[in-house]
């Protein structure tokens, strides 16, 4: 068991000022793997009075320097790929497979995307007589989500120092790991002093307190609901700019003379893959009446090769939930979708065996007012829903207070006209794959603003216009 005492501010690693820790544990098997010191109010002043030291002069460096030092923490994290995936699986439970093919090369992915992006962006234009100047805010709260503790790093800091803020990143006391060795990562590539700081500790504590802190400009937060909506109170006492990406309940919709089998590995794959644990998961499968029976069917076959276990192994699909209170919370919904009427057709139970796993679970005989049907569980669990006509489809999509992803499968003309009815912010239509230069980020209480590319630069840009 390693012992981390250290926080990453003013360009060095720090001792804290707090003799306080966490336990990070290894998920498949309940044991501590590490602890890690979580920071003072004291250390976090210090963190971001550096990075608020430092903003002016990063500020006013040019966009290619900045280009070149993301350059080089992208290569940073090439280099060290496996041993930041062999971390993820042990502190998140991802499995090993998902870790290296899915984790990991999206981080280096969205990076890429941005910097291809950005080359071509201008931080000056004019109009009329107007010279319009885009510029840094100055120091930006980042508070990181534990389920992909690398790349949610990522897509706040990419953009937020390309744009010419200072970051203070606050990562999730269940995944610190991760984060830093992105610190170790930064440190390597040189960024000047104060512009990158990492303060580990408690989102109820550390977090708090920074997204607080009169000093911080913009707060770009990833994780609840309901958590980003306290935000608003923290923001208020020195109207800061909020960037929220939220939760999600997101449906796949499959439509009549569509590819059902599509449809189906198209949502299982996002309550299988990170067990769940994904903010964009197509939990909700919305399917024809007369086509459930064969939808069961699919469902089955697909479901029936699944291997849940150690996710140190390669053949593994499903690993454990991150921690005991997550695990509980899905049993919790598992129950509480039994008690409201829904059938498990799948799955239901805690597995009977050492680490925090539950089996994927899929219900059927679901309406959408049932609270599996509008809660986020953030795990292994699908919810099937019938539906008579296209347009009820429709309205039992957007009958949700989320709105940040969803999926329709069907015959191309239909399925466009679909998706363009859908209230919800990515939508992938027969099968579709994101780009990392497309916007992410949701409607209604799934967030205010977007990720990746030039559309998540955006939002870490200050407008002026001199006129002349």
């Amino acid at each position: 068991m390693e012992t981390y005492d250290k926080l990453f501010y003013d360009g060095k690693w720090q001792d804290a000022q707090s003799n306080d820790y966490s336990d990070v544990i290894n998920t498949a098997n309940e044991e501590v793997i590490a602890k890690v010191v979580k920071a003072s109010h004291k250390d976090v002043d210090q963190a971001v009075a550096a990075a608020k030291a430092a903003f002016e002069q990063w500020n006013n460096t040019s966009p290619e320097t900045r280009a070149k030092y993301i350059e080089k923490i992208k290569k940073g994290i090439e280099d060290r790929q496996d041993e930041i995936a062999d971390t993820m699986v042990k502190e998140l439970g991802a499995s090993k497979t998902f870790a290296q093919n899915g984790q990991v090369p999206q981080s280096l992915n969205e990076i890429q995307g941005t910097l291809d992006e950005f080359k071509d962006f201008n931080f000056e234009e004019e109009v009329d007589n107007a010279t319009i100047i885009k510029e840094g805010y100055g120091v930006v709260a980042c508070v990181t989500p534990w389920n992909y503790p690398m790349n949610q790093i990522q897509r706040k800091i990419t953009p937020a120092l390309l744009a010419g803020n200072t970051v203070v990143v606050n990562p999730a006391t269940n995944t610190p790991l991760t984060a830093i060795i992105y610190a170790e990562i930064i440190e390597e590539a040189g960024l000047p002093k104060g512009v990158f700081n990492l303060v580990t500790g408690s989102g109820s504590d550390t977090g708090d307190y920074l997204t607080k802190h009169p000093d911080v400009a913009v707060v770009s937060f990833t994780g609840s609901t309901a958590v980003g909506k306290g935000l608003y109170e923290n923001a208020a006492t020195s109207v800061k700019k909020l960037v929220l990406e939220l939760g999600g309940k997101s449906p796949m919709v499959y439509l009549k003379g569509g590819d059902l089998q599509l449809a189906v590995r198209s949502a299982a794959s996002t309550v299988l893959d990170n067990q769940g644990q994904t903010c964009s998961a197509l939990t909700r499968l919305l399917v024809p009446k007369d086509e459930l029976e064969r939808t069961k069917e699919v469902i089955q076959d697909y479901y029936k090769d699944i291997k849940v276990g150690d996710p140190s192994e390669d053949d593994t699909r499903v690993g454990p939930m991150v921690s005991e209170d997550q695990m509980n919370t899905v049993l919790d919904y598992i129950q509480t979708g039994i008690d409201e009427g829904a059938n498990v057709f799948l799955g239901g139970n805690r597995i009977n065996r050492k680490g925090y796993f539950v089996e994927p679970t899929v219900f059927t005989d679901v309406t959408n007012d049932m609270t599996i049907a509008q809660e986020e569980i953030f795990g292994p669990v699908l919810v099937v829903i019938t539906y008579d006509t296209q347009e009820e489809a429709v309205k039992i999509a957007n009958d949700s207070s989320y709105g940040l992803s969803g999926g329709v499968v069907g015959p191309e003309k239909e399925a466009m006209e679909v998706a363009r009815q859908l209230r919800t912010g990515n939508i992938a239509i027969n099968g579709g794959s994101r780009t990392p230069k497309a916007p992410f980020g949701g409607y209604k209480q799934s967030g205010i603003g977007r990720e990746n590319g030039l559309y998540g630069l955006e939002d870490y840009l200050e407008v002026k216009a001199l006129f002349k």
